[in-house]
């Protein structure tokens, strides 16, 4: 398993840009596939953005994609979420999250994750 940690969640302005980081502990961290999932308050949380485990394929929302953009630094072991144009409606808790270890099965679905990070706040004013 890994350990996850998210950092840089903030107050933005709309319009303005975020950089989402998720260190993740553990020498077996290019074998997982990782995602970003965000819950709005008082509603379900959703998908945003998953990397496969070699960084190869990504997966967007609709909502974020042409704005947000997921990478993976196996050396570093880190996955980071980019957001740019920030809106409004993207305030949420963004929690970094992993499938089993050599998971290949779909990455957009919520059952897919068994590992979860304690989430970082992003607060987009208008």
């Amino acid at each position: 398993q890994v350990q996850l940690v998210e950092s840089g969640g903030g107050l933005v302005q709309a319009g303005g840009s975020l950089r989402l980081s998720c260190a993740a502990s553990g020498r077996t961290f290019r074998s997982y596939s990782m995602g970003w999932f965000r819950q709005a308050p008082g509603k379900e949380r959703e998908f945003v953005a998953a990397i496969s485990w070699n960084g190869g394929i990504t997966y967007y929302a609709v909502s974020v994609k042409g704005r947000f953009t997921i990478s993976r630094d196996n050396a570093k072991t880190a996955v980071n979420l980019q957001m740019n144009s920030l809106k409004p409606e993207d305030t949420a808790v963004y929690y970094c999250t992993a499938p089993p270890q050599y998971y290949r099965g779909s990455l957009l679905r919520e059952a897919a994750y068994d590992q979860w990070g304690q989430g970082t706040q992003v607060t987009v004013s208008s």
